[in-house]
């Protein structure tokens, strides 16, 4: 495919614009990103956007992160991977490189606790809005609604979300497997195309410990960032690193910052070994994002080619939606607590049904203002 110079700009202009308006976590970006690329650009349709998303599942590291770079290879090609990933992760990493700067400086972040108040429910809006037309899409039989109710079910009780991910697509496998058995045209579900591929110094002992650490990490984490912490107090807290004080304070600046919340290990860095320990910290938690996905993205059309591989991304795209009806759970468990927060969540998904158009970052920054107001009642 041929590639324009427009398209690269197009890509650099929205996700740039996304990094600087994403709040929220990943279901969020995710569901702005379906907005912009799919209903208003038309760049991909719903069941390729659908099949990224489950693939970005499969595989370890901030899936909203991988998702831009989905996006951007789709898009403008390989320089298009590049660019989208790039120009996403990096108004969060100045962003968060900001607050590190206060902090050390001063030894505390702004106070941003009631603009968060109001935001949590606005997102939780937002997701809804989003995933509502996702969840028409993906839930096309009866048997991939009954796996869907099974992996909401097996997020309540607490399984892993891999675990829940590669078992949902391995039932439907089989289940295509026995289908294709019986029509006898078991030899045309794997295309031979899927096995083919067409001191304080910069490189001080510090610096190279945190790259290696946060490399690890962005390497192996499945989940939302709140796991990322929980590698974090193993990885940095328990050794003596940084303090449970610091940890909880790069958990606030990620939260109330825009763009992928794995931009609060530019924080940490940042109070570890100044601006090359912040360096260090961000290329090694994203990099191992990028890597995956160039490796996975040529796949993914490949996969949806062949009967039995189609078979396990329809069911791990229901998995994935089930994943995020149970983050919108725990956030709603959480957020909204009282009739403001009520007040808040029902009138932004009023307004996202009633204006499908309308951008999501209005709805996030109204609900910042609205919750800031309504404390005051």
């Amino acid at each position: 495919m041929i590639y324009k110079k427009d398209d690269l700009r197009e890509v650099a202009q929205f996700f740039l614009r996304l990094g600087f308006t994403a709040f929220g976590g990943p279901a969020v970006h995710i569901a702005m990103m379906h907005e912009e690329a799919v209903v208003k650009r038309k760049w991909m349709s719903e069941q390729h956007f659908l099949d990224l998303v489950g693939a970005t599942n499969l595989i370890p590291g901030p899936n909203s992160t991988e998702m831009a770079i989905h996006i951007g290879r789709e898009r403008a090609g390989w320089r298009g991977l590049l660019i989208g990933g790039l120009c996403f992760i990096m108004p969060a990493v100045l962003i968060t490189l900001c607050f590190a700067w206060l902090y050390k400086s001063y030894g505390h972040v702004p106070a941003v606790q009631p603009f968060i108040y109001g935001i949590k429910p606005a997102i939780i809006a937002v997701i809804i809005a989003a995933i509502y037309p996702l969840a028409l899409k993906s839930l096309q039989t009866i048997e991939l609604g009954i796996i869907g109710l099974i992996c909401l079910t097996l997020c309540f009780v607490g399984i892993s979300q891999i675990i829940i991910l590669f078992g949902a697509g391995l039932v439907a496998m089989a289940l295509a497997l026995i289908r294709l058995k019986k029509n006898n045209t078991l030899h045309s579900f794997l295309p031979l195309a899927i096995l083919q591929t067409h001191n304080n110094g910069f490189f001080s002992p510090a610096n190279i410990s945190l790259f290696l650490s946060f490399l690890k990490i962005g390497a192996i984490l499945y989940g939302s960032g709140y796991v990322l912490f929980a590698f974090l107090d193993t990885e940095l807290v328990s050794r003596g690193i940084i303090s449970h004080q610091q940890l909880i304070d790069a958990i606030a600046v990620g939260q109330f910052t825009p763009g992928p919340v794995f931009s609060s290990v530019t924080f940490i860095g940042y109070q570890v070994n100044g601006i090359n320990g912040a360096v260090v910290s961000t290329i090694g938690i994203f990099l191992p994002s990028f890597l995956f996905v160039a490796f996975l993205n040529p796949l993914v059309r490949k996969m949806r080619g062949s009967k039995l591989f189609g078979a396990f991304l329809n069911a791990v795209n229901v998995a994935s939606i089930a994943l995020i009806v149970f983050v919108c759970y725990q956030l709603g468990k959480d957020s909204i607590i009282d009739w403001r927060t009520i007040l808040i969540a029902v009138c932004s998904a009023a307004i996202l049904f009633r204006y499908r158009k309308i951008n999501s970052a209005f709805i996030i920054l109204g609900g910042a203002a609205a919750g800031y107001l309504l404390l005051f009642i």
